[in-house]
């Protein structure tokens, strides 16, 4: 999975092999896992993280939201 943002220790990024989805990013860190839908930001998926964890995730994720969202768009 491409790297699109580092924040927190959290590695956000998407795989190019899943274009014909809606945009979305898929959050690791620590042996966990989220896929997140983008624009707007709602979890569509979590393997282990905690609520707050998703919280954080999801406030970071829409603070970058838009150069997310073009690191997706670069790839169609």
């Amino acid at each position: 999975m491409p790297t699109v943002l580092r924040e927190k220790g959290y590695r956000i990024g998407f795989y190019s092999s899943e274009p014909d989805e809606p945009v979305h990013v898929h959050v690791v860190k620590a042996g966990c896992e989220a896929k997140f839908w983008l624009n707007p930001v709602q979890l569509n998926w979590n393997k282990g993280f905690r609520e707050a964890e998703l919280r954080e995730i999801a406030r970071i994720l829409a603070a970058h939201e838009t150069e997310l969202i073009e690191a997706w768009n670069e790839i169609e």
